[in-house]
């Protein structure tokens, strides 16, 4: 049996809200720099040297990325403390990065630079011509390749453990194939689960290798984590709970599971529960990209606040569903946008 909970009410939105102020949280993992070129294809003339047409750059934009959006995210709603941990490049990427980072208000003091890294950074070309449809070239991706060193590892572990004892909620971005959960600060991560620190992660890849922490997985990083090849999207929630149950006496943590248009669901480990919270349907057009980010961010912040877990829940849909309206960009979802979604579609569906 599941319980099935579509709304918790204004006044508990409001309250939950309010106290978003008083979190003090710490986001740790893998950052980057989204790095946006604007090419209008009208302006360009064929090369006289090569026989290609160039990119003429007409707008340039960046922002932070991986960790870094969900940094950002959470700076959106304004919490008594945030901290970001990670390690980057003395490279001008890296530069750019706290630039960015340092603009939305995040305290850059907990960033490791390092002479052997490069910063991490996704740029997107985008071009247009004569019509209004913008199309996306290739990527041109910056990453690290080798495992940060032993000297780099020490450093963010004893950061973390100066920002653990400062803090209400860490927040776990591991996303990069090079990146700095290492199995030792992982072990440091778990071990202050265990002490009693509330600890959320997020992971692309590797959520199964964490164990006695809240495990924020989308159906398909759990189904591959616990290597089933079904589609997700074709079982019940029944079905999906199911998994999640098992998943979650697997890693002995709490699972929370987002299923997209479908909402999310929730098993405790204490007791069992299990909960399903449909989001309310939304209208194209839709932009999907940094939806988890938002709804991890104050998923995240509303656990730190003492909120129940279903509250965290039901709060990280309602976040998603106000950026997955902003096209073209990784939004952030304010307090005033979340409050204004919810008198227009929650409290009156």
């Amino acid at each position: 049996m599941y319980e099935v909970v579509k709304d918790i009410g204004e006044e508990k939105v409001t309250e939950l809200l309010h106290r978003l102020r008083k979190s003090k949280i710490a986001v740790i993992g893998d950052v980057a720099l989204d790095i946006y070129w604007r090419a209008d294809m009208r302006k360009s003339e064929l090369s006289r040297e090569t026989p290609h047409f160039p990119l003429p750059i007409v707008e340039e934009w960046m922002s932070p990325g991986a960790a870094g959006n969900v940094a950002t995210n959470i700076a959106a709603l304004k919490p008594e403390k945030l901290f970001l941990l990670s390690i980057i490049g003395k490279d001008w990427r890296g530069d750019l990065f706290i630039k960015e980072v340092e603009k939305r208000g995040i305290i850059t003091d907990f960033l490791i630079r390092s002479d052997e890294r490069v910063t991490n950074a996704y740029c997107k070309p985008l071009r247009r011509g004569f019509s209004d449809v913008e199309y996306e070239d290739p990527r041109i991706d910056f990453e690290n390749f080798r495992l940060i060193t032993q000297k780099e590892e020490d450093k963010l572990i004893k950061l973390l453990e100066k920002v653990a004892k400062e803090i209400d909620v860490l927040c776990v971005v591991d996303q990069m194939r090079f990146g700095c959960i290492t199995p030792r600060v992982r072990e440091k991560i778990e071990n202050f689960s265990r002490e009693g620190l509330t600890v959320i992660v997020d992971s692309r890849e590797r959520i199964g290798y964490f164990t006695d922490v809240i495990l924020k997985p989308n159906d398909i990083e759990m189904f591959k984590a616990m290597g089933i090849e079904k589609d997700p999207q074709k079982l019940s929630i029944e079905e999906l709970l199911e998994f999640a149950e098992k998943f979650s006496i697997q890693k002995r943590s709490d699972v929370c599971v987002t299923l997209g248009a479908r909402g999310a669901i929730y098993v405790e480990k204490d007791t069992s529960k299990k909960y399903y919270v449909p989001t309310v349907n939304l209208t194209p057009p839709l932009d999907v990209c940094g939806a988890g980010d938002t709804f991890l961010s104050i998923f995240s912040l509303v656990l730190g606040t003492g909120g129940k877990k279903v509250e965290a829940v039901f709060m990280g849909n309602l976040a998603a569903r106000v950026v997955v309206k902003k096209i073209g960009t990784t939004g952030v979802a304010t307090v005033e946008e979340i409050m204004d979604n919810y008198k227009k579609h929650w409290a009156t569906s």
